[in-house]
């Protein structure tokens, strides 16, 4: 279980590091292969996406990423 939790947590953060890449990417009329789909609906909903992915990708490391202390 451990296991697919850090997993889990793994993933929560390429999704974040590639909403963030994203962005910034996107400033200069770029983006990243996996994610050209994103502004098939329009810039303002491309945004949105690339928020939701960061948020997303950002709970999933904060709730199973991080390791838990050991007592």
């Amino acid at each position: 279980m451990e296991n697919i939790k850090s997993k889990l947590g793994q993933g929560g953060l390429v999704l974040a590091a590639m909403g963030i890449i994203s962005a910034l990417l996107s400033i200069f009329n770029y983006n990243i292969r996996l994610l050209a789909w994103i502004d098939i609906w329009g810039s303002t909903m491309g945004w949105i996406l690339r928020i939701v992915l960061v948020i997303a990708g950002g709970a999933l490391f904060f709730l199973f990423g991080r390791e838990k202390a050991e007592e």
